[in-house]
């Protein structure tokens, strides 16, 4: 008797720390593998794949020539770069480094792989240019076919702000249509999420193309209610800072319908704590590490 009850004890156990459905919970290169190749590159994708990574997360800005750049600041950050002369570039002029106000061919001119990236000590230099999206897409689509690799998803974030309209990005609707575009010309939409932290480019894909699955990102206290109200929709997926994850949340989600995919989750310890939830993926710079802990 007491071994019964103590296996029904575990039981409970399990259904309370584990994600319901194993199969489809998905491990989300952040950048692709940021922690060991220069953000936001074609190799760092190639490596996330390579990592077990099933989702590849990056954010994309718009060239002054309507292109879009895969890049998480609409400038060239004082972090990874280095410009068109081969110098740093000062954090307090990094900004007058504006893709928004560049041809795609003049941003070759930059490089953002070669300095490394100080927080990520394992990273491995290399000599390389911010890729269009369209060249991410040919490279991904290629090589997972070259090598027989299941297909992977897209998770694309619209880098943009309110108060950055017309002067480091386009309006919503401009960048929204032009991102939907590229989508299309590679026949992406059922593998493709958007994403962003700005409310406003989320609304007008739903407006205009309500089957492209969409992802709220949040980095605020403000509870997920006030976060939905702001929206004024329920999105396919919540994600929030893995550190405003607690059992509540995932509640709430679950009972409106929405997945769950927290970010950015690096340390094991992190990572084995988010195990504890019924999530639905995990965004990560090292997608090894996701791997080791979630599928186990």
């Amino acid at each position: 008797m007491r071994f019964i009850c103590l296996m029904v004890c575990l039981s409970i156990f399990a259904a309370w720390t584990f994600p319901q459905n194993r199969s489809s919970f998905t491990i989300e290169g952040h950048r692709g593998a940021r922690g060991y190749s220069p953000e936001n590159t074609i190799p760092s994708f190639i490596l996330a794949i390579d990592q077990g990574a099933d989702t590849l997360e990056l954010d994309v800005v718009v060239t002054r020539d309507n292109k879009l750049l895969v890049s998480h600041e609409p400038w060239f950050s004082s972090v990874i770069s280095l410009d068109p002369n081969g110098q740093r570039i000062p954090k307090e002029k990094e900004r007058e480094h504006n893709i928004f106000k560049m041809t795609y061919s003049e941003t070759t001119r930059y490089d953002v792989g070669r300095i490394g990236n100080a927080g990520f000590p394992e990273q491995r230099p290399v000599k390389i240019a911010k890729p269009l999206l369209t060249d991410v897409f040919k490279s991904v689509e290629k090589y997972t076919s070259s090598k027989k690799l299941p297909v992977v998803r897209y998770n694309i974030e619209i880098k943009s702000h309110s108060q950055g309209d017309d002067s480091f990005h386009p309006v919503p609707s401009v960048f929204a249509k032009l991102l939907l575009e590229d989508v299309s010309k590679f026949k992406l939409q059922d593998r493709v999420i958007i994403q962003s932290f700005d409310v406003r480019p989320l609304q007008e894909i739903k407006r205009t193309n309500g089957n492209i699955p969409l992802a709220l990102l949040v980095n605020n206290p403000e509870g997920v209610g006030a976060n939905l109200a702001k929206l004024g929709f329920i999105p396919d997926t919540y994600s929030p800072h893995f550190s405003l994850v607690d059992a509540a949340l995932v509640k709430y989600c679950r009972e409106n319908g929405m997945k769950i995919v927290p970010w950015t989750v690096n340390d094991v310890a992190d990572l084995e704590r988010m195990r504890t939830f019924d999530l639905d993926g995990i965004i990560t710079d090292y997608p090894d590490r996701a791997v080791k802990v979630f599928r186990k």
